[in-house]
Parts: structure tokens; sequence; C-alpha cells
């Protein structure tokens, strides 16, 4: 029988932990190294985020990230991942048409990407109907509320929410619709902890916490915050269990200077012939005749 470390995750898998009060652990991931890596020990969900479009491919926001960029990018995570569920993150005006090419939209994620579900911000009604569609579908839906970035247009900057009594009522509501409409889980980002922890005892599906304190059914960080790969801002609520950048900063800078002084790569860093056959070319090419110059070689014009 398999162990949990083993074990293959599925959405019932996840589920029975919030009935055993066992704590989901996610993380965010966008290629193969890091998936396997996270997967090899022990990370129960790997979320291909939109994040991505900041974290690896330099934009401001997640707002220009593609359909092709995540189908992309959740390709290698999907075959790095033994273990983990991958979901695939739905991007900005992938779900804002018509129901029947949402779904489309969606779909992609499974057939071609091989996730195992995706992911969708808010809770609006148009969007709890394209859920619903979707889960009709067989395509398993996380859903997404609180601090959702693809509205930072909308808000004008990444802030708490839910910190004023009515959007606090209007975001756990949003949870609840969610789960009516058939979500499997509900990842609740940057809300009071407060907030976070009655909707997570009103829901019988799992929460998953981004900046939404220690009571949810289980948290998830961006890899690449956790392990410190940038020495730029990082919002409170992460906790930098290491420091990549510092680290590959001086294994760079050090490469540079053994490179320029000559010191790399040495005979430990090089291939050689054998002793018999350094001879054997040695003297081969010492019998090699040289072509004669002639120092009086007209030149045709």
């Amino acid at each position: 029988m398999p162990n949990e470390k083993t074990q293959k995750v599925t959405i019932p898998f996840l589920q029975a932990k919030k009935g055993k009060k066992e704590k989901i652990v996610a993380i965010t991931a966008y290629d193969f190294p890091v998936a396997k890596i996270v997967d090899e020990i022990g990370i129960d969900l790997i979320l291909v985020g939109d994040s991505l479009g900041m974290v690896v491919l330099g934009y401001e926001n997640t707002i220009p990230v593609t359909m092709e960029e995540m189908i992309h990018h959740t390709k290698p995570v999907v075959r790095a991942s033994k273990r983990a569920l991958v979901v695939g993150d739905m991007p900005y005006f992938s779900f804002h048409l018509s129901n029947e090419e949402s779904v489309f939209n969606a779909s992609l994620f499974l057939k071609e990407a091989g996730a195992s579900a995706v992911k969708i911000e808010g809770a609006s009604k148009k969007r709890l109907k394209l859920i619903e569609a979707m889960v009709e579908a067989e395509i398993p839906v996380m859903g997404h509320v609180g601090l959702t970035p693809q509205s930072i247009h909308h808000l004008g900057q990444f802030i708490v929410r839910g910190r004023e009594v009515k959007e606090a009522e209007k975001i756990i509501q949003d949870a609840q619709n969610l789960e009516k409409a058939g979500v499997f889980s509900v990842v609740l980002e940057c809300i009071p902890m407060e907030v976070a922890r009655i909707i997570t005892e009103k829901l019988i599906i799992p929460t998953i916490g981004i900046g939404a304190g220690p009571y949810c059914d289980g948290q998830i960080l961006v890899f690449h915050d956790l392990v410190g790969f940038s020495n730029g801002y990082l919002p409170k609520f992460v906790k930098k269990y290491a420091d990549i950048h510092e680290l590959i900063t001086h294994a760079v800078k050090d490469y540079i200077d053994d490179v320029k002084k000559g010191t790399f790569p040495n005979n430990k860093y090089s291939y050689r012939l054998k002793s018999e056959k350094v001879r054997d070319l040695i003297r081969k090419q010492s019998e090699v005749p040289k072509i004669k110059r002639s120092s009086n070689r007209k030149i045709k014009v």
C-alpha cells in the first residue's frame, strides 16, 4: 500500500484532509525542476499560477499572461509531478467570454497540459454560472476570493480585502456561493484571519490561505518567494525560508572571477587523453608535413 508521501493526491484525498483536520500544503511553481523537487518532498498541491507573469516573465502584473503561456508552463509541471495534484490558473480574459468559449479554454488545461483542475478568480453571478458549467463538463474548479490580482486595475493596488464589515460579509457570502456552485476548494487571499476562520468553519470544502492567517485548511506560497529568489519587496504574509538570491549572486560572481583569472576550468574540470594516446597524437602531428608558402606569389586582381 502506498504511504501518504507517495500516494497520488486526488480531490477526494484533499477534501478528506479537512475532515481529519490535517493541513493541506500547496505551492505555486512554473517549471519542471522546481515541480520535481517539491513533488518529491511531499507537497499536496501545485498551482501553476498566472503569477508567473510577474515572477518568471517580468510583466508588471498578471493581466498580460496568455492561455498559451499558461499551458506552456503547466505541461512541464505535470510531467514532473508524480504525486501532487496540479491546478492550472486561468489567466485574465480566458474565462470572461461566453460559457462555451470559457469551458473550452478550461478544458485545455486538462486535455493539453494534463492538469487535474483549474482555478478561477471571483464569485460574481456570471462567474458562478460559469463554474457550474465547468463542473457539468467534468472540469474540477478551485475558487478564489479576497484579493483577486486580475482585478488590479479596478482595485488600484494590492491591498488586504475584508477589513470593513460589509466587505467581509461579502467575501464570506462569495465563498459560500462558490461552494454551492461546485468548487472543490477555495483560495482565500489577503483577508483578515478572523474572516478566513469564519469561512473555513462554514464551508465543507477546504480553504487554502495566502495571507489569510492560520485558520485555513491549508496554505500556499509562491516558490520563488519562500526560497528568497528575489531580493525585492515581499508581502507581509511571506516567510522567507532561504536566500537563494544571495547564494546565486555569490556563485555567479565566483564563476566570473575564476574565468577571468584563468583558474576555471583547471585539470579537475577538463578531459585528457590517456598517456599512450597523447604520445601517439603528438607523434602523428609532428609527422604532418608543413605547407610551404611562397613569399613571391603573385596576387591576381
